[in-house]
């Protein structure tokens, strides 16, 4: 029974090998997908020749018949179709000959996109000259004042020449989109999780894909495995761990998730890993910041129970920390602080360190080692490393603050100037990276706004209030003395703030109503918008510094 089925076997690779070598090239589109807006004219479609390296053209005499049918083809209306160079404007002259040529039929099909309303249908054939490898299809995208929403067609390509055969792609899918009343927000792509520990007998796995923050139009991601301890090959018979991946993974509009399955070998090492990773995302997709996925094969009982350890530790926050001595977790932060590293690659490779990298590194090296004076975070459940992260930033904060104040002193600058401009900015900087972070990887803009607010509500509340009261307590313990501080320029600042504040927030107003979000948007809003914001920021301090200088008169 082995011998017949290894027979089996041998002779249908033997009969696909034939199969292969008799054809002379594949045909195919470029893209599985392509986007277009509703408003753009024409979409430009590419269609590639790539011809078979391992053809072997059949060598046979030309019989008497096989010359008269060849010549009844070349004078038949199919021919004379093929000898007009459909598609293409610049060479409606060429002629070809209908036994030598290689051609692909190609037309349109309608899907929720309709045609000679949304998009006019084309229809043709391609034909491909010696050494030619590409070609294009155009077609007209149709505009129309009825409202829409995303629609598709498709693209197909059929019926191609002799000693020819379809490749993959062969279907094409087109997505309008129409974006008159929202911003386009293809999505950000990444992994379901970074790490998954397989069962006994894993057999195949699904790797799960996300897609968040915006589904519009059709988006496309890379991926590829890479080998750890694991040992990736081509079959489950040639002594690997697992059936290496590289591949495209194709969202349609609207789709937000989709999985990669991935094929574990029977005899696959225990307790070896291997990484899924996502690279190169296509058609103005973003990529994740969990992009790669660390999988381990787990066969034994003892690689399960420490799969559920090091999942509770993960969670916990301590996974590979805990127990390790508190003087090797503090060596080790000191050894990542003075160690100076590239940036690393879609691959999951280090590279060498650039120029900017090394100018980076040295300014803040002291900075570096001054925070690895932060505990451990597994060390008293992470209590003492936030209370020491809390003292550094109100450490830091003080010193900004500090050096603020002596710059203004020695330029010259009001105090209640250098408050709005040096100190703010100083201090505010890292809330705006923050709200940068934010704003790119969420899938709304709460978290983006809500810290600039919360930042703001710290500072009034917060930091006005606790020095008011220590003030107060230390004014009552030293005799009951009553403690007032005067204003100079308070009144007119805060009503100055409160008036473009008021514009801040009207802006984002007519930003839902006519853009559909807070954030985001094409490249003309977003330069808008963050143009008003800059302009307003820099109202409030040109009139609240003539307002301090005493060069303009407003109030008291």
């Amino acid at each position: 029974a082995v011998v017949s089925t290894l027979c089996v076997r041998a002779r249908r690779k033997e009969t696909e090998l034939q199969r292969l070598s008799a054809i002379r090239g594949f045909f195919y589109f470029h893209q599985k997908m392509y986007n277009i807006m509703h408003d753009q004219k024409e979409l430009v479609i590419d269609v590639t020749y790539q011809p078979n390296a391992s053809y072997r053209p059949k060598t046979e005499e030309k019989t008497e018949d096989k010359e008269k049918e060849d010549n009844a083809l070349a004078d038949s209306p199919e021919a004379e179709d093929i000898t007009a160079l459909i598609q293409d404007g610049k060479d409606k002259d060429f002629q070809c000959t209908y036994a030598d040529s290689n051609y692909i039929h190609f037309s349109t099909r309608d899907g929720s996109a309709k045609k000679n309303l949304d998009y006019e249908p084309v229809s043709g054939v391609l034909e491909f000259k010696e050494g030619e490898t590409s070609k294009q299809i155009r077609i007209p995208i149709l505009h129309h004042d009825v409202e829409t929403r995303q629609e598709e067609f498709n693209v197909i390509l059929e019926n191609p020449s002799k000693e020819t055969d379809l490749g993959d792609p062969s279907i094409c899918t087109v997505t309008i989109l129409d974006m008159s009343k929202r911003f386009i927000d293809h999505g950000t792509i990444s992994v379901d999780s970074t790490r998954y520990h397989s069962d006994a007998n894993p057999g195949e796995i699904s790797i799960g894909i996300k897609r968040s923050g915006g589904s519009d139009g059709a988006v496309a991601i890379s991926y590829k495995t890479i080998d750890a301890t694991a040992i990736g090959g081509e079959s489950q018979n040639d002594g690997s761990d697992y059936i290496k991946l590289e591949g495209t993974l194709w969202f349609r509009h609207g789709e937000i998730s989709k999985t990669i399955d991935l094929v574990i070998n029977p005899n696959a090492h225990d307790h070896s890993t291997l990484i899924v990773a996502l690279q190169r995302p296509l058609l103005g997709a973003e990529l994740g910041e969990e992009c790669a996925m660390v999988i381990t094969i787990c066969k034994t009982e003892g690689c399960r129970e420490s799969r559920d350890e090091a999942l509770l530790a993960e969670i916990a926050g301590n996974y590979d920390d805990e127990d390790k001595p508190l003087k090797e977790a503090y060596l080790e932060q000191f050894t990542s602080a003075l160690t100076m590293g590239g940036e690393v690659d879609e691959d999951g490779e280090e590279e060498e360190p650039s120029v900017g990298d090394l100018i980076m590194h040295f300014i803040s090296l002291f900075w570096k080692v001054l925070f690895s004076l932060v505990p451990p975070r597994f060390f008293g459940s992470g209590y003492p490393a936030f209370l020491v992260s809390l003292f550094f930033i109100g450490l830091l904060t003080a010193i900004v603050e500090q050096i603020a104040s002596l710059l203004g002193c020695v330029w010259g600058i009001k105090q209640a100037v250098s408050g709005i401009t040096l100190v703010a900015l100083g201090t505010s900087l890292p809330d705006t990276f923050a709200s940068r972070s934010a704003a790119i990887h969420d899938d709304s803009a709460d978290a983006a706004i809500g810290n600039v607010t919360g930042s703001n509500s710290v500072n009034v509340f917060l930091g006005l209030g606790l020095p008011w009261l220590l003030a107060v307590i230390w004014k009552w313990a030293e005799g009951g003395e009553e403690f007032r501080v005067g204003t100079f320029n308070l009144e007119f600042s805060v009503v100055l703030f409160v008036m473009v504040a008021l514009f801040a927030i009207l802006t984002l107003i007519l930003r839902r109503v006519l853009v559909g979000g807070e954030l985001g948007g094409n490249t003309v809003v977003k330069y808008v918008t963050g143009s008003i914001c800059l302009m307003l920021w820099a109202t409030y301090i040109v009139v609240a510094s003539l307002k301090a200088y005493e060069i303009i008169k407003i109030g008291g």
